[in-house]
């Protein structure tokens, strides 16, 4: 598939730029009728969404650079090649880190409810099933760039690599592991996950607790997709999104726990 959707004189639009504003907007359409649901002004997601995005593609941006994925350009390219730096656009979704770009969004999102003085886990909750969802969305552009694929298979949903796109080391084989719809899958579960347990146990909820569902539901998939990735950063062996998924996971979990029993001792008293 070619990843130029059209072009507009000497103007490239990629499929993949549709892609990202297309899970973009429904992530946005899924948080405003949350917020709705919740009594909110569904104004305030459309408000803080650019910000959001923004810092989304930065963090997404530096989590790259600052990587050494096997197969691609990382930290010792940019190293030597400062400019590289915000050229986001040609390494696809191959230059953008889903973890950097969490961050980036989380931190857009504190800063708008800290301006407009809301309650900052209250509008991560909101936000949460729409996030994923894009997320779900969002991993097609994989299969339009064909990047971020498996190691080789011979199962029947495997997918075909052109050549030119194939890893160094991977260059005989043709079809492999479709990671990018794995992890689709998943994120498409979560978000009907969270969806359902926003509302059946909407009352037993603390705020900021759907958001640490999505942060544990995440790195749990992400934690077993990247053990089929051949184009993994590793540290010491060992892929660093694995890595960072346990720590997220963990603490999450650790957060819930600690929220709970003290609430409980605020109560007891």
């Amino acid at each position: 598939m070619d990843p130029i959707a059209f072009r507009i004189g000497p103007l490239e639009v990629r499929w993949y730029g549709i892609i990202i504003m297309t899970a973009t907007f429904v992530g946005g359409f899924v948080a405003s009728r949350e917020a709705r649901r919740r009594g909110e002004n569904p104004d305030h997601v459309w408000n803080g969404l650019l910000l959001c995005v923004l810092l989304g593609i930065i963090g997404a941006r530096l989590y790259h650079v600052f990587s050494s994925p096997q197969g691609f350009i990382g930290w010792e390219y940019y190293r030597e090649h400062p400019v590289e730096i915000i050229a986001f656009w040609r390494g696809g979704f191959a230059g953008l880190g889903i973890f950097g770009a969490i961050l980036g969004g989380v931190l857009g999102v504190f800063i708008y409810t800290w301006r407009r003085k809301l309650g900052f886990f209250h509008w991560l909750d909101i936000g949460a099933p729409g996030l994923i969802l894009a997320q779900a969305i969002g991993r097609w552009g994989n299969f339009v760039n064909q990047e971020l694929y498996g190691y080789p298979t011979d199962l029947p949903w495997g997918i075909y690599i052109a050549p030119e796109y194939r890893l160094p080391g991977l260059e005989e084989f043709e079809r492999f592991h479709p990671c990018f719809l794995y992890e689709s899958i998943w994120n498409l579960a979560g978000f009907l996950v969270l969806m359902y347990i926003s509302r059946r146990y909407e009352e037993r909820l603390l705020e900021g607790d759907v958001f640490c569902l999505y942060l544990i539901w995440y790195p749990f998939g992400r934690f077993f997709i990247e053990a089929l990735r051949p184009d993994a950063w590793l540290i010491r062996g060992i892929p660093a999104a694995q890595i960072f998924s346990v720590i997220i996971l963990l603490t999450s979990i650790g957060v819930m726990l600690y929220r709970r029993v003290r609430a409980k001792s605020v109560n007891d008293q």
